[in-house]
C-alpha cells in the first residue's frame, strides 16, 4: 500500500504521531510530506501552495490512501491534483479549531476553521483522538456555519461526517527497562508549552501558596519555550529558586529521566485535545492532576481529576504532599499504548 501523509504544520506531537505511526505500520510504502510549524495564518492557508511549488512531483506519483492532518487544505490540494482525489483521504485531527481557544491580541482564526472543515469535507474517513476532540468539532462547526451570511442550513453538511468519523489515539510507545524509573513523591512537573492556552498562572500562584504555607515539594519546569513567553514564569522563577531543581526545555534523556522520577504531573490547561505530555509523565509513575474539563474526563478517573479551579487545585495538591494516605494507586496506562491500538490503525489505512 502507498500512502502520502501530509504535516502542513508539523508541531512536536504532529511529529511524534507520525513517525511512530510509520514505525507500527505493516505493509506500507511511506512518502511524507511536512512544513515547519511556523507562522501558523499563512502556513494553515498557504500549505497547498508551497507543496505545488516545492513538490510538485511527489504530489503526482500515485498512491492508495492519502494521510493529512487536520491543517492540510486537503480540498485545495485535491483540486490542484486530481488523481489524488480517487485515493482513500483519511484527515487526522490532533486538534480543531473550532475548540482552540483565542488569546485577548488575536483575530478570530475564520480561515483556520474553514480549512479544518473543508479538509473534513474532502475526505472519506474523518479521525480524532479524543471523543472530546470529535464533539467539539461538530459543535462548533455548528455554530460557525450558523453565523454565515446565507443563514445555511447547518446541520445538513455535518450530518454525513459524524458517520464518518472514528476515534483513534495518539498511542505511546510501550516503556523499555531503561525509561523506568523511582518516582519521587514531592517532585512536581511541568512539560506543557509556555503558552497563554496551558494556564501557567492558575499553576504558579498555587504553588507560590503552597510554598508560603511550608508545605515541602521539588519543582521541574520542562516543555517548549517560545521568544513570546507569559510574564508569570519570570515572576515564578524567583518566588519558587528553592524548590526548582530544573527550569526550560532539557536534552532528551534529561528530560526523560526528570518524567521518570517524577511523583506528579500537573495540568492547568485551558486547551487539550489529548496531551501527551500529561500522558507520558504518568506511564513513567508520575500521578497525573488534571482538570476536570476538556478531554480529561474520558481519560482518567475521577481520583486525578480536581474541579478545574485554583482553590480545588490547591487542596488535592496540599493533600497528596502533606499526608500519602490521600495519593491514589499508580495510573495503568497500557490502554494508552500502541499495542492496543495497532490493528485498529492498520485497519483504517486498508479500509476501502
Amino acid at each position: 500500500m502507498r500512502v502520502l501523509l501530509l504535516s502542513a504544520y508539523e508541531a512536536v506531537s504532529h511529529r511524534y504521531w507520525a513517525n511512530s505511526l510509520m514505525a507500527n505500520s505493516e505493509g506500507v510504502t511511506w512518502q511524507t510530506l511536512s512544513l515547519p510549524p511556523r507562522h501558523f495564518a499563512w502556513r494553515i492557508r498557504g500549505n497547498p501552495l508551497s507543496w505545488w511549488l516545492k513538490e510538485h512531483e511527489t504530489l503526482s506519483q500515485p498512491y492508495d490512501a492519502v494521510l493529512a492532518t487536520s491543517m492540510v487544505d486537503l480540498a485545495t490540494l485535491v483540486g490542484l491534483f486530481p488523481h489524488l482525489g480517487r485515493a482513500r483521504k483519511i484527515v487526522y485531527f490532533h486538534e480543531n479549531q473550532f475548540a482552540y481557544p483565542e488569546s485577548s491580541d488575536q483575530m478570530p482564526q475564520v480561515e483556520a476553521k474553514m480549512v479544518n472543515l473543508y479538509a473534513a469535507l474532502a475526505a472519506d474517513t474523518l479521525v480524532f483522538n479524543t471523543a472530546y476532540n470529535r464533539d467539539s468539532f461538530f459543535e462548533g462547526a455548528r455554530v460557525f456555519l450558523k453565523k454565515m451570511p446565507e443563514n445555511l442550513p447547518a446541520a445538513k453538511p455535518l450530518e454525513g461526517l459524524r458517520s464518518r468519523a472514528r476515534i483513534l489515539p495518539v498511542p505511546l510507545a510501550p516503556l523499555s527497562n531503561i525509561d523506568a524509573g523511582q518516582p519521587h513523591p514531592r517532585r512536581i512537573v511541568w512539560n506543557h508549552r509556555w503558552e497563554y492556552d496551558k494556564n501557567p498562572e492558575d499553576f504558579f500562584n498555587v504553588l507560590m501558596a503552597l510554598s508560603e504555607q511550608g508545605v515541602a515539594f521539588e519543582l521541574a519546569v520542562l516543555g517548549q519555550r517560545f521568544r513570546k513567553v507569559p510574564a508569570i514564569f519570570a515572576s515564578a522563577e524567583k518566588a519558587l529558586a528553592r524548590h526548582i531543581i530544573a527550569w526550560g526545555p532539557q536534552p532528551e534523556s534529561d528530560y526523560r529521566e526528570l518524567l521518570a522520577t517524577a511523583g506528579i504531573v500537573v495540568s492547568t490547561t485551558w486547551h487539550e485535545f489529548q496531551g501527551l505530555a500529561i500522558m507520558e509523565a504518568a506511564q513513567r509513575g508520575a500521578l497525573p492532576l488534571v482538570p476536570d474539563r476538556l478531554c480529561f474526563p474520558e481519560l482518567y478517573p475521577d481520583e486525578y481529576r480536581y474541579d478545574g479551579t485554583p482553590e480545588g487545585l490547591y487542596q488535592r495538591l496540599h493533600a497528596w504532599l502533606s499526608d500519602p494516605e490521600t495519593r491514589p494507586l499508580g495510573l495503568k496506562t497500557e490502554k494508552w499504548e500502541w499495542p492496543a491500538w495497532r490493528a485498529a490503525y492498520q485497519d483504517i489505512l486498508a479500509e476501502r
